[in-house]
């Protein structure tokens, strides 16, 4: 597991790196803030980010996924199917119950106080995908636990999961101009740039659509689908944080009184 762990960090690193070399060479929209003060930003909050991911969320799914394992239990285990069915049905699952995560950190308060320190990004690149308080990955270790107990995976298919996860959540924050009709195509399978970027919308009902974060089926499924306004490109961001908002005042914006995201 541990070889397994560096080279899915190493894989999740160089996805990183190339996404920011084609959205730098084919950007798909036009930034509003500097590239430099933006990346130095969303770097330091990525930092207790990355933290919690790697000494929290990560272990926690692998021992339940262990103890789930040890003990029979998880709709994985109560349906004998081979290896060939049972994995690609698991990592299927795994990603439903993460749109459905997402669109409870939109939903319910608590977590949205946490949530909403990503959308305040005033643009969406491949930095935005590292942008994410500490806590809220804190909260969702309870989910994490909750969706592999339930589940079932193997504790491989878990690791194999986060990595797959973090590079299909840096890849449609990238700012990456794909050619439109590619775009399309793809996004009738996977979420891409163009159609996230409609999720970092400033309008309140493009925000709650395109919760999904690797299989864009589940927006189809529950009809939260958007996707983008021919000839116009989404502002980004939340309207009531209009202005860039230092690392101290990202880490303290959950436990402060919020502003009302979007005009009565």
């Amino acid at each position: 597991m541990t070889r397994f762990d560096a080279l899915g960090g190493a894989a999740v690193g160089l996805a990183l790196a190339a996404l920011f070399l084609v959205e730098t060479r084919a950007p798909l929209r036009g930034r509003v803030r500097p590239r430099a003060e933006r990346l130095a930003t969303n770097a330091l909050v990525a930092l207790g980010a990355a933290l919690v991911v790697r000494l929290a969320l990560v272990p926690v799914g692998v021992v339940v996924a262990g103890a789930a394992e040890r003990a029979g239990v998880g709709l994985l285990h109560w349906w004998p199917a081979p290896a060939g069915l049972a994995w690609p049905a698991g990592l299927l699952l795994l990603d439903y119950t993460m749109y459905v995560w997402h669109r409870l950190n939109h939903r319910v308060p608590l977590l949205w106080r946490f949530h909403l320190v990503h959308h305040t990004d005033l643009d969406v690149d491949v930095s935005t995908a590292l942008r994410f308080h500490a806590g809220e990955l804190l909260l969702s270790c309870g989910w994490r636990a909750a969706q592999v107990a339930l589940i079932g995976p193997p504790v491989a298919l878990v690791l194999v999961f986060e990595v797959v996860f973090e590079t299909a959540t840096a890849f449609h924050h990238s700012n990456w101009r794909l050619p439109h009709a590619l775009d399309r195509a793809l996004a009738a399978v996977v979420v891409t740039p163009r159609m996230h970027g409609i999720h970092h919308s400033t309008r309140q009902a493009e925000t709650n659509s395109n919760w999904s974060a690797l299989m864009s089926c589940w927006d189809r499924l529950h009809r939260t689908l958007r996707l983008e306004r021919p000839g116009e490109s989404p502002v980004i961001g939340l309207p009531a944080y209009r202005e860039p908002l230092a690392v101290r005042e990202l880490l303290a914006l959950p436990f402060r009184r919020q502003r009302p995201d979007w005009p009565r």
